[in-house]
């Protein structure tokens, strides 16, 4: 075979190279298998069954049980669970906004900030907006009697996604036990955060929220790039919410888990799996931060 013949298959592979290089996400494939899907193990109930509008009313539908919310230069929306939980496993499916969301934050997370005011726990889950030639940021967060308030002190992980969120729905979810917390990704756990101390873990009851809103001050590359009401409205779509919790009153009510024992922790599959996402889509980790006071944050 002459030279001249293998022209074409050097000209494709050098293609793949760049291709493999400059977009690795493209490139690359979906996680390994978790082995387990706790999703299953849990009842999908209609967003009235759970939940209530707590501001932006005019800015949110609901449709055969799943809910609609959007951001113009009005207003926002956000949404609040009926009762509170001091532990459990708590999901949605969500469809974000393609095109350009640059300062738009959309999430699911728990809070005990109306309880609370100016020394309140919380754990995130947020959608950070972006531009069009970037992917969503997801960014996870905890935060522990006040360390969002005033002087925040955030124990962020970041991650970018193996699909397009905007494409589809895909499964978010939040498990909060006595011993742990686990973000997790389509049953793929993102990140398992350990109680390690009673003052870097949250233990007071909280409820369950999520909105739409502007945070333009810092969603977005540090606030480089801003809301654009040229593109509004700005829509987040939730369906399939999943409450499986315990009430602060209930003593005898046990967390469920993410894992096929009930004791906690994850498998050997499943810390797999979450490997394989925090080597290949992490892109931040306050841990690793060189420029953070690791005096605050001691779990690291």
């Amino acid at each position: 075979m002459s030279l001249h013949s293998y022209l074409p298959l050097l000209k494709s592979s050098f293609l793949l190279l760049v291709v493999v290089i400059l977009f690795p996400c493209v490139a690359a494939q979906g996680p390994p298998s978790p082995g387990y899907y706790p999703s299953s193990k849990f009842h999908a109930i209609g967003f009235n069954e759970g939940f209530k509008n707590r501001w932006g009313p005019q800015h949110q539908t609901v449709d055969q049980g799943s809910l609609t919310i959007w951001l113009d230069r009005t207003s926002g929306s956000g949404f609040k669970s009926l009762k509170p939980y001091r532990s459990g496993y708590f999901s949605t499916a969500m469809k974000l906004q393609r095109g350009y969301t640059a300062g738009v934050n959309t999430n699911f997370y728990l809070s005990n900030n109306e309880d609370y005011p100016g020394n309140h726990d919380e754990v995130d889950i947020e959608f950070l907006g972006t531009t069009p030639d970037k992917p969503y940021t997801v960014q996870t967060n905890v935060y522990i009697r006040g360390s969002g308030d005033g002087t925040i002190i955030g124990r962020e992980m970041k991650f970018h996604l193996w699909f397009d969120p905007t494409q589809d729905f895909h499964n978010y979810a939040i498990l909060w036990a006595p011993d742990e917390i686990v973000f997790l990704v389509d049953d793929v756990p993102i990140r398992r955060y350990p109680r390690k101390s009673n003052k870097t873990f949250p233990s007071r009851p909280m409820w369950v929220y999520g909105s739409i809103w502007d945070a333009s001050d810092w969603a977005t590359e540090n606030g480089k790039y801003k809301a654009d009401y040229q593109y509004q409205p700005f829509i987040g779509r939730y369906k399939n919410f999943k409450l499986k919790g315990c009430s602060p009153d209930d003593s005898s009510c046990k967390a469920p888990s993410v894992a096929p024992q009930r004791s906690g922790g994850l498998t050997a599959q499943q810390n797999a799996a979450m490997e394989w996402v925090q080597s290949s889509y992490l892109v931040y980790d306050y841990c690793q931060d060189p420029s953070r006071d690791h005096t605050q944050i001691p779990e690291c």
